[in-house]
């Protein structure tokens, strides 16, 4: 059974005047531009201990591949288990690759799974084809059942409590060797969803939520 792909490639009182005596000085300190204080949109807090001021805008998007292919290497760092699969093909996903894959990305905490966004792997396969790297994919985090990333965000303000991990469309990355800044700037450029990055943790967050990168 195939499922055809259907979508695109695609936050008091006044001050009491100075002396007279006084009024040169003032006038100096009133001349010096004060500070500017940082905003929402100059600096946000990063999680998992990470920092971050804007990221400068992404890159231009890349030519996308829509029609070779679509093979993943994956290993899940947290059950130790590996799968390669070719879950794309002939402009259709591939029922069984996915139902492997879910498998794979499953909530090992509550050993749960989910349906995840097939376009999810998409984003994924992009990144890892302009990255130019061609090993196993190692998966922090896919999948969180609301009980899983309950107990996650009571222990980490570094967890959302409405995560899209709970939406099966998100995933914690590294590929090994390669940089993660450089993993994030290739996501980030192709524009088809969240973009999370964690240098201190060394991975990259991606999902298929709104267009947005922190």
């Amino acid at each position: 059974m195939v499922l055809r792909s259907t979508g695109a490639e695609s936050s008091a009182g006044k001050v009491a005047a100075k002396p007279v005596a006084r009024k040169a000085s003032s006038a100096r300190s009133a001349s010096r531009p004060q500070a500017e204080r940082p905003t929402q949109q100059k600096m946000r807090v990063a999680r998992y201990g990470g920092f971050m001021l804007t990221p400068a805008p992404p890159p231009p998007p890349p030519p996308l591949d829509t029609s070779s292919p679509r093979t993943l290497s994956l290993v899940n760092v947290h059950t130790d288990e590996s799968l390669t699969v070719t879950y794309w093909s002939g402009g259709a996903y591939h029922r069984d690759a996915l139902d492997k894959l879910n498998h794979l990305l499953r909530d090992s905490r509550e050993d749960a799974e989910t349906e995840m966004d097939p376009r999810l792997f998409d984003v994924l396969w992009h990144t890892q084809t302009h990255v130019g790297f061609n090993g196993t994919v190692e998966v922090l985090s896919a999948y969180r059942s609301p009980t899983t990333n309950a107990w996650l965000a009571s222990v980490s303000r570094g967890v959302a409590s409405d995560s899209q991990h709970m939406n099966g469309n998100a995933m914690d990355i590294r590929m090994p060797g390669v940089p993660v800044f450089q993993i994030r700037q290739v996501a980030r450029s192709l524009g088809m969803g969240g973009v999370g990055f964690y240098p201190r943790s060394g991975f990259v967050h991606i999902d298929t939520g709104p267009v947005r990168y922190w």
